[in-house]
């Protein structure tokens, strides 16, 4: 599982069986749409799984999490991932009127 900063600044995670070819693909152009519409790419952060099927649902979960919880993980900081999952919806329920 991997993570790539496009040059307009946002990210795309994707996985794959070999990472040194597939970002080769992106930054070629012939990967993902998005990477092929904001390209160039550069790998910023890439998770090991034994097996594929590990990594597509990891890849999975992070396409669904906030910009601020992926740079979290990105710079390590994964005693914030917990609170970033709080969502803000959730947060102004809990408030007494």
């Amino acid at each position: 599982m991997y993570i790539l900063e496009c040059a307009n600044g946002s990210y795309y995670t994707g996985s794959t069986r070999n990472l040194n070819r597939r970002v080769k693909q992106h930054q070629s152009g012939i990967g993902a749409n998005h990477t092929r519409k904001f390209g160039p790419v550069r790998l910023i952060y890439y998770e090991e799984y034994p097996r594929i099927d590990y990594a597509f649902y990891r890849e999975k979960q992070i396409q669904g999490w906030s910009r601020a919880k992926k740079e979290a993980l990105i710079n390590g900081r994964l005693e914030s991932l917990s609170a970033l999952s709080i969502a803000h919806r959730d947060l102004n329920n809990n408030i007494e009127g």
